[in-house]
């Protein structure tokens, strides 16, 4: 048994290393006979790893539940690929392949630390997939959809007031709302996609000074919700995408510097407000000198991915779960003691090639609306995961916030797949307007 732990460990790590590295390969190289064949192999990574790692499971707790999870993973990743290429005719690729590799990692992660949620998180992935589906249609009506800014920012600031309102309180956050008693939302996950949208569509139409007052007015009542929530994590992502945004509207180098400086005075005003944040920036400062209370789960962290070392301890050989809220926001620290820092990194070079892509397809939109929004999704997902992971490792205090695609939060996995479908979407309008531009 610990001799086919230790050689799945290894297999593990080797796939992910060569799924990086084709990954990489597919986005420098544009001969189209090399992209499919590096495709191929994607695919088989992706499907190799996903097998080893329920195998590895299923070898140290011989539960049948566990295999029928795992066929009804494959179905779906299965479908996917199948009716993806035939709704988005010019889908990329290499952002579904990155999409559903990160998918497994979560999915073999999530069974190890707790079986019930991961087949709550299956389930809602599902369902967040099904409705990718139907965002090539939405996204046809692109003159429609940018009509209404003023509405999406107006409606994302009164689903966070409802929630200041009537929210539930967890982990120091009021960001979560009950439905019926039987399940928790977190609003803050919609608002993301809302807030994006009403900021494209009004910078779509000018960026004279009034419309710059209005969006930043609106803006800055978004944040300052998400603030009186204690959302702090939530706050900052939403004002780097404005300030961001802002910037790739006007192309005022002045506004980013602006943006910076008022956001550097905001962090030391939310640390001299907030109780919780003196206490997450006392914990990355010694975590531990305070490892009894303050640092602990800091400390936890560190301990599992020193513990973890470069190879990991195998899957289901590590003690993740001594880490509080492992499951969601500290996920990445137990995927590097199980599987390994080599493992980590090539994690993190995956989440940086999926920046590359989105980044990519929005440098290439001609449509200034198409390109707003893809930039602002890019700059959302990839600071994410950013704070995710430097909360985890240390590089930055914790701010709470999940790992995209990996941590367990329906409301997270749902926002994410509906951003990356939109953005494929707007890469399949792209390269069926290409086409037509040839012919």
């Amino acid at each position: 048994m610990n001799i086919a732990i230790e050689l799945t460990k290894y297999l593990m790590l080797l796939m992910m290393g060569a799924y990086t590295y084709h990954a990489f390969r597919s986005a420098v190289k544009k001969n189209k006979s090399y992209q499919d064949r590096s495709y191929r192999w994607m695919t088989c990574f992706i499907f190799l790893f996903h097998f080893t790692g329920y195998f590895t499971l299923y070898l140290q707790a011989a539960n049948y539940k566990l295999l029928m999870l795992y066929g009804m993973e494959v179905l779906v990743f299965i479908l996917v690929l199948r009716l993806y290429k035939i709704i988005y005719p010019g889908i990329s690729g290499l952002l579904l392949r990155n999409m559903l590799m990160l998918l497994s990692v979560g999915f073999i992660m999530l069974t190890r630390l707790s079986y019930n949620k991961a087949v709550r998180q299956f389930i809602i992935c599902t369902v967040a997939l099904g409705l990718g589906l139907v965002v090539p249609v939405v996204m046809k009506e692109y003159d429609r959809i940018k009509k209404y800014g003023l509405i999406y920012g107006i409606s994302g600031i009164g689903l966070l007031l409802l929630v200041i309102a009537i929210g539930i309180e967890n982990y120091g956050a009021t960001s979560w709302l009950s439905v019926f008693g039987l399940i928790t939302v977190q609003p803050t996950e919609a608002v993301k996609l809302l807030f994006v949208f009403f900021i494209a569509a009004l910078f779509s139409e000018n960026t004279g000074f009034r419309k710059i007052c209005t969006v930043t007015a609106l803006a800055g009542a978004t944040v300052l919700a998400l603030v009186f929530q204690k959302d702090l994590g939530g706050a900052l992502i939403f004002f780097v995408t404005y300030v961001f945004m802002l910037y790739c509207a006007t192309e005022k180098p002045l506004y980013l510097l602006l943006g910076l400086g008022g956001g550097s005075l905001a962090s030391w005003i939310a640390y001299s407000l907030f109780d919780h944040v003196k206490v997450r920036v006392l914990a990355w400062k010694n975590p531990f000198g305070y490892i009894d209370k303050e640092g602990y789960q800091v400390s936890q962290s560190l301990f599992a991915i020193g513990t973890g070392g470069w190879f990991g301890m195998g899957l289901n050989q590590g003690l993740p779960t001594s880490i509080p809220v492992v499951d969601s926001d500290f996920i990445f620290a137990a995927i590097a003691e199980e599987f390994g820092g080599l493992f980590a990194l090539c994690l993190i070079l995956l989440y940086i090639n999926c920046f590359i892509i989105l980044i990519n397809i929005a440098l290439k939109s001609e449509n200034n609306f198409f390109r707003l929004l893809s930039l602002g999704f890019s700059v959302m997902f990839g600071f994410q995961v950013f704070l995710s992971v430097g909360g985890v490792i240390k590089f930055i205090p914790s701010t709470g916030v999940t790992l995209p695609l990996i941590s367990y939060g329906g409301s997270s996995m749902v926002s994410t797949i509906i951003m990356f479908m939109i953005i494929q979407g707007i890469y399949n309008l792209n390269v069926k307007t290409a086409k037509i531009k040839v012919t």
